[in-house]
Order: structure tokens, then sequence, then C-alpha cells
């Protein structure tokens, strides 16, 4: 960095958050030059007021006067409407924003978390052009001395005059070519800039296209394990090693399922993807629920646990779904790292305006280090040592992610290894008073895996109606392995292994409901949808489409086909009937139903059950 007359220049870092301004320091003192700092747009004019500045680094998003509206201040002001300024910001930057900044005058943009070598190379090139500015004008001074002088001796000093003002334009013709020399390199550099950006969205989209298909395809085998391992806990198994062999099947199945969730839980927050439906709730709900998801793994591992609530019911403002993944995310943290045999606490009080949920537990701890990164994707505890207990280390970041997008905050604690572990949880309280609120009763739990023998399978046989059931899939072991286990249930049931086949079959076996899956060759499960509703005997049928496809875009696609609802695979053969039986019950009871729920929060993401607006059946 070179200095002709030995003056540093100055350097404006503007930020509310002090920690920053201290990186920022550290990263260019290199530099050589004053660094100037400024807490607030206000305070960051009043240093511009004082001094000259080679560049302004001005963070967008701070209180009071954000980075925009003080980088419009700065460029409407005579003596710095040329002064350059690098926004900083942490948020994603769209194209609008862009031409937001450089009308306003923005050299370029710097996200967070910054690279250091990055950001001391752009601010050398400021500076360094401010400093060939400055050259500059000490040179025109030079040069208007020089033209006094000949003024005074024009005509013996004629021919020194005109070489002295070669000289001068030379060295004046050499700085405007570095200059444009620079402005070429951060053209260039801005155009990278763009490229890159632009590759990582087109691979950000292509992971997200990638994890869905992934999940289909997880979920397609998924389906006729779970459908075989429920068929196998229906009928008797006098070996003791074949019912071990099945519950092994089953809990690892339900596992995958978790880890599949999980996975695309994680990529629709990154994205935006997920929409809360906040209402108030007993947290006494969530909690029966989240500690259905884990019983067997309690079970499984001897854990003692207590929960403790107040007397008085706590209510949530919030998503019962959500919360209850929530904590059952933090329950099943817990019961991983404790050793067999340990103790889980869960207890709740009203603390102001917030709920305050504790889980601890007596596991092995956390490590002072590894603190501060719990919540982070992909980390995991006693990853580092051999102790880890398997997962995609995305439970906890998925916590995270969810408690901050309902305005509560999570923490961590641990004295260390062997210490066990304290987790809390604080989520908005809802209204004393004057508003419903959803109690266990009304919201059956359900994990959508079957961890121990079906309750109430045996009566169900007995006490169901029998309903005639056509199921369409390509897939044969799914086909004849739910088949098998609606037959089980005493249903009437028809299998058609394409679209074509079950077109034919259906007028003659009347199903009152057809299940169908979408992703067949040759005649789709939507468009097999569409020509069913076309047909007189299609009419008034349950549609109902079943397939690894769980996206927001595939449940809007179900709903403008003509199904009465949307299921993810593998099948909850529990919820699954339930809606059947509720809803013929209904339809029964009231033919003019405007609505229909069966405790929909239930679900998750199991299902979406679609209203009369959206579905030519009232469901």
């Amino acid at each position: 960095m070179r200095n002709t007359d030995g003056k540093k220049v100055n350097i404006l870092l503007v930020d509310d958050q002090p920690a920053r301004l201290l990186s920022y320091e550290a990263i260019l003192k290199d530099l050589g030059q004053n660094l100037v700092t400024a807490h607030s747009g206000i305070e960051a004019l009043e240093r511009l007021m004082q001094d000259e500045f080679a560049v302004v680094l001005l963070d967008v998003s701070m209180p009071g006067m954000d980075g925009f509206e003080t980088a419009s201040l700065i460029h409407e002001h005579p003596r710095f409407e040329r002064t350059p300024i690098i926004f900083v910001t942490g948020v994603h930057i769209t194209d609008p924003d862009r031409m937001k900044a450089y009308k306003l005058g923005a050299v370029d943009y710097v996200l967070i978390p910054v690279v250091p070598e990055v950001l001391r190379s752009k601010v050398a090139v400021l500076v360094e052009l401010h400093l060939q500015r400055r050259e500059l004008q000490q040179l025109n001074s030079t040069l208007a001395q020089a033209n006094a002088k000949l003024a005074e001796a024009h005509i013996t000093l004629q021919a020194e005059k005109t070489r002295e003002l070669e000289r001068l334009n030379a060295s004046l013709r050499e700085a405007v070519a570095g200059l444009e020399d620079a402005n070429r390199a951060l053209h260039g550099e801005i155009l990278e800039r763009a490229r890159v950006e632009q590759q990582l969205k087109e691979a950000d989209r292509l992971k997200d296209e990638f994890l869905a298909m992934l999940a289909h395809e997880l979920r397609n085998p998924l389906a006729p394990i779970h459908n075989a391992v429920r068929i196998m806990r229906l009928k008797p198994m006098g070996d003791p090693q074949l019912e071990w062999a099945r519950d092994v099947i089953g809990r690892q199945g339900a596992h995958l399922t978790r880890l599949v969730d999980d996975l695309l839980d994680v990529s629709r927050i990154t994205r935006g993807k997920i929409n809360l439906d906040a209402k108030p709730f007993e947290l006494s709900a969530a909690i029966a629920r989240a500690v259905e998801t884990v019983q067997p793994m309690l079970a499984q591992q001897r854990h003692e646990l207590q929960i403790d609530l107040p007397t008085t019911p706590l209510r949530v403002m919030g998503d019962l779904t959500r919360v209850t993944q929530v904590i059952g995310n933090v329950l099943a943290n817990a019961v991983k790292y404790t050793d067999a045999g340990g103790r889980i606490a869960v207890n709740a009080r009203l603390d102001g305006p917030c709920v305050d949920i504790r889980v601890r537990d007596n596991g092995i701890g956390i490590p002072a280090s590894l603190l501060p990164r719990v919540f982070d994707l992909f980390s995991q505890a006693g990853a580092m040592d051999g102790r880890s207990h398997g997962g995609l280390g995305i439970g906890l970041a998925l916590v995270k992610r969810l408690v901050e997008m309902h305005g509560g905050t999570v923490g961590v604690q641990s004295e260390g290894d062997g210490q066990g572990t304290e987790f809390q949880i604080r989520l908005p309280a809802a209204p004393s008073a004057g508003t419903p609120v959803a109690t266990p009763a009304e919201m059956p739990a359900s994990n959508g895996a079957t961890n121990g023998a079906p309750n109430g399978a045996t009566d169900g046989v007995a006490t169901r109606s029998r309903r005639r059931i056509l199921l369409v899939d390509d897939n044969q072991d799914a086909l004849m392995s739910l088949a098998n286990l609606l037959s089980l249930d005493g249903h009437e049931v028809r299998s058609a292994a394409n679209g074509f086949l079950a077109l034919d079959a259906a007028p003659e076996f009347a199903p009152e409901v057809a299940v169908l899956d979408i992703g067949m060759p040759g005649l789709d499960g939507y468009e097999l949808a569409r020509r069913m509703r076309a047909q007189p005997w299609g009419e008034s049928m349950v549609l109902v489409a079943l397939t690894g496809w769980g996206q927001e875009g595939d449940r809007r696609r179900s709903r403008e086909a003509g199904f009465d609802s949307h299921w993810v695979k593998p099948l909850d053969i529990e919820l699954f009937t339930k809606y059947i039986e509720r809803l013929f019950e209904r339809t029964k009871l009231h033919p003019d139903a405007a609505d229909f729920r069966i405790g929909t929060g239930a679900l998750g993401g199991q299902a979406a059950i679609f209203s009369p607006s959206d579905s030519r059946r009232a469901t």
C-alpha cells in the first residue's frame, strides 16, 4: 500500500455490533491506515463531518437508521458524493436490494460471515484508488504552481515550461491509466462474484431437488417394510428370535423414516417453505405426544422419565405439531446420550410472558468446547471421541430453527463429560382466557411409526365397518403388503398394478375408497384421479393419494386433481383407518358437512386433508 506523502488515510467502519467492529479492525489493521469506528448511522455522519475518508464499510441492518438510509444521506452531501461504500449484510441479497444499493452509491457487497482475505482486498483496492486520487490532486497543485512560475518568466523559461508540462502530463496519464486498470479489475471481480453467486443458487436448487428425490426413493421401500412389520405383529410368531428380528426391523424402519423427515424439514426451513399454524394449546398435549414418539427408545434403554407440570394448565401460542417435534427431538437426544438405566426429567413453568420448558438428563454431558456448536447443522456430541450415537446431526438444528420461528429461544447447559445435560426451551405463552385451547383429547398422538403392537388391532376387525378399497401401485411389494394389511383389518380389497387395470376394475368393484400411487408409468396417479372423477361411479368415491412425494407443490397437485387427501409413504395404518372411519361416519351423520378433522395436528407430515373448496368431496 503506497503512501507517497506518508499520511495515512481514514477508513470508516460502521456497525451496531461491537464484536463485528473488532473483527473488521483485526482484518484491516494490516493495511496500515487509520481505522475509525461508528456504532450507528448518526455517529457515522458525525465522523464524516469531522474528517475525510477513503472508504466506508457500512452494515445494512442497524436499528434506527439502517445502512441504506445512511448511505443516501452520505452521498447527498457534496463532500461525500464520491466516497465509496461497501455494504455488509448477513441476510440473503435479492436483485432489487442490489440495485437499490448501487443507486445509493455502493460499490460492492460483503456477506457475513466475512472472508478476511476478500474484505481486505476490496478495501485495499478502494484505499489505493483514494491514494491515487490524492496524489493526482497533489500533482495538479504542483502543476498550478509550475504554471504560476512560468507565467512570471514565460519568455526565458518557455522551453523549460514545455518540458515540465510534458513530464507532468506523462505522470497524469500514468495515474489515469492505473486508475482505469484498477476499475477494470474491480468490475471483473464484481462480475466473477455474480457468476459464483449464480452457481451457488443453482447448486442449492439442485440440492433441494435431490433431497426431494431421495425422500421419494427412500419412502417407497419403507412403505412395504412398515406394512410387512405390522402384518407380522398381527400374526402369532412362536419363535422369540423371529419376534426380535421383527421388532428390530420396525425400530430401524421408523428411525430411517424420521431421518428422511428431518432432512426434508431442514431443507424446507432453509428455503422458508414452512409456515406455522400458531394457535393456543396446552403444553401437556405436546409433551404427551412427544413422549409417545420416544417411548420405544425409553423402554429399550430402561430409562426413568419424570414429568413435572404445574396443576394449572400451561398454554402455549404456537404450532402444536412443530412444538411436539421440538420437544420430541430434545427428548430423543437425551435418550441417545444417556447410558442405559438413566434418568430424564421434563418440567415446565410459566415465567412472565413465556413458558419455560426444561429437559434434564444424567447422561454423558457435553464438553465446554462443544457447547457453542450444539445447535449447528450436522453437529454431534461425542462424534470426536468415538461416542456418537448415530443420526445426521440435524435434530437440534431443527429445534433451534423451529423455536426461533415461534419467537422463542433455546439454550443448553452442561457441567462437562459425565455430568448430564439440560436443555431450556422458552416459548410465548398464550392468553390466559377467552381463546379456545387445543387439548390432548382433541389431538390423538402418533409419530407415524409402529414400534409395538398396534393399539386396538384385535378389536379393530370386529368393530370397524367393512369398506371396499381399491389399491393402485406399480410397486408390487408395497401393493401386496398394504392389501394384506387392510384385508386383515376387515376390509374388502382389490389391487391393481397400474392405472389402466384400475380403470378396468373400478366399475365392477365399485370401491368406496381408492388409494392411488402418484408416480406410476403410463398413467400417473394425477391423471388416473381425473379420469375416475369424470365417471359417474367416481364422483362420490373417496380418492386418497399415497406417494413418496410430500412437498407442498405435490400436495397442491393432488388437490387440483380431485383427491380428498394426500398421504406420504410409509402409511400410518392407524391414522388412515381412523380417517376412513371418521370420514364415512361424518358423511353419514352430516351429509352437507363443510369440514372434517381427525386431529390433523397428530398427522404431522403424514397427510394433508383437503377442504370441500379444494376437492369434490367434503372431507
